[in-house]
């Protein structure tokens, strides 16, 4: 069973981020069975040994461990500063260089503005190819203004969860090849984004 780790660097317990990536695992859990899926929020690993990198603590060799196990990673991030977080750096920079060698991985980010869609692609691929990913399908940048929070369950609007949910889906069609060997160039698909005019279209004619 292929397994897979949603890995989120927001250091807020009431991220976006989070809301956007509990979205795409529980799409994979009803949508495509036979994943074991597993989260792992960077925020809840000791501070102390985060930032001084030791590798050996308990807590942290755990979360080693599981992004070495994985088949499969969600990497989500809010944008701070036109980057993922520093967070998210601390954590993959406790990874070896080959630390995501023969693995899938989907970014996710999150903002507040358009201005920001390209973090995905200039700043957060790049490293997740250093790090010897595999295949980085395509990411997807999703605004706080599709994020929808109040007094009943974290939802996102229609127009942006459809657009999650496809990325989802080449996600896990990616995950199911992971047996066949890679190409020489396996391309590192652009994330997409949808604009106020998508999202128009995308509610007035699902």
């Amino acid at each position: 069973m292929p397994k897979l780790l949603a890995l989120t660097g927001s250091p807020s317990a009431h991220s976006r981020t989070d809301v956007v990536a509990d979205h795409a695992l529980r799409h994979l859990t009803r949508s495509h069975p036979g994943f074991a899926t597993a989260r792992l929020a960077v925020r809840e690993l000791p501070a102390a040994d985060l930032l001084a990198a030791r590798r050996g603590e308990p807590e942290i060799r755990r979360a080693l461990e599981a992004v070495a196990e994985a088949d499969g990673l969600i990497i989500a991030t809010p944008v701070y500063k036109a980057s993922y977080t520093g967070l998210l750096k601390a954590f993959l920079d406790l990874l070896p260089q080959d630390g995501l060698a023969g693995k899938t991985v989907l970014p996710l980010a999150t903002g507040g503005s358009l201005a920001h869609v390209l973090t995905i692609d200039y700043a957060l691929r790049p490293v997740l190819a250093a790090l010897g990913a595999r295949h980085v399908t395509a990411g997807r940048f999703v605004l706080d203004s599709t994020v929808e929070r109040g007094s009943g369950p974290d939802r996102l609007r229609p127009e942006a969860e459809l657009d999650l949910l496809q990325a989802v889906d080449e996600f896990a069609d990616a995950l199911r090849t992971t047996g066949t060997p890679p190409t020489a160039a396996t391309p590192l698909t652009p994330a997409t984004v949808l604009t106020a005019t998508d999202a128009l279209t995308a509610t007035a004619a699902p």
